[in-house]
């Protein structure tokens, strides 16, 4: 499939109340019936809201959270895209992204790297440390969560493992709305990639959520954006559009992946930065 429609849905998600927070999903999806085939976006956590309630909220193999995904997978004959807790083990909690196919199988799982620090995540959840990539269709998927959209390294790694549609879900507050969409904006630019960023909207006992999700294509130009209120966005994601951008105008392929960062008195930059080998080290983070 060079052509894959994509949906981003935006619900009004009610405190820690998942069979209620399952029931707005479908209704929203029942309302625009999905093409069969296309990729379908949840939010983080959409069926508790932004919890610290780790302990209280997670779930384990016997998840009814990912049953619910793959109940709607089988039912709309998608890939389904959405957020949860899980246990890891005994006191050990993530923020964890899966993606389940239409058959019901996982086809990619993500625990959040970046925990949000301002918002205390650290206490309550572990740090994932691997970025995940699965395939749909002729697209390579990466998952991210919101915190995640801040730290461009970890969409320039998933961009050289040949990522072509960069999913991040949220629950990104209203009082940084503005950083979200320009944001979503760099990441698509800058690694010449389809970016879908799904938030919810509403509130929870500490914020107020300005929904916004947002389909981008490899540009950076808005292809379907949410307002304030719940809903349902949609486009279509055309691979053989990003990569005829990406042979027109060859950024990725361009970038340097080893160099020398010169310390304080090590070089010039008109010389490279040719100065005394103890005072540099050799980068080489942008390695796939």
């Amino acid at each position: 499939m060079h052509i894959v429609k994509c949906y981003g849905v935006q619900p009004n998600i009610k405190w820690e109340q998942k069979s209620a927070n399952y029931e707005q999903v479908r209704a929203l999806l029942h309302r625009s019936r999905p093409q069969p085939g296309s990729l379908v976006v949840l939010p983080e956590m959409f069926a508790t809201g932004f919890s610290m309630h780790a302990r209280v909220i997670a779930e384990g193999r016997r998840s009814p959270t990912t049953e619910f995904l793959r109940t709607l997978a089988r039912q709309h004959r998608v890939c389904v895209v959405g957020g949860m807790v899980r246990a890891r083990g005994p006191g050990a909690y993530v923020n964890e992204a899966v993606a389940v196919g239409p058959t019901g199988r996982l086809r990619g799982h993500y625990d959040k790297i970046q925990l949000f620090g301002p918002g205390r995540e650290p206490e309550h959840y572990q740090p994932g440390n691997e970025l995940a990539l699965f395939r749909w269709g002729r697209f390579q998927v990466a998952l991210f969560i919101c915190y995640d959209l801040r730290f461009p390294e970890l969409f320039r790694l998933a961009a050289r493992r040949g990522a072509d549609v960069m999913v991040v879900i949220a629950n990104w507050p209203s009082r940084r709305a503005g950083h979200w969409k320009v944001l979503l904006q760099a990441r698509a630019i800058e690694n010449q990639a389809f970016v879908v960023g799904v938030n919810r909207c509403g509130e929870d006992p500490q914020h107020r959520y300005a929904g916004g999700s947002l389909l981008l294509d490899p540009r950076g130009n808005v292809l379907a954006e949410a307002g304030t209120v719940e809903g349902l966005i949609e486009a279509r994601l055309n691979r053989r559009a990003l990569v005829r951008w990406r042979r027109e105008f060859p950024a990725l392929r361009d970038i340097r992946t080893r160099m020398r960062l010169g310390q304080p008195g090590g070089g010039r930059a008109e010389d490279g930065g040719r100065g005394s080998g103890r005072n540099q080290r050799r980068l080489t983070s942008l390695n796939p």
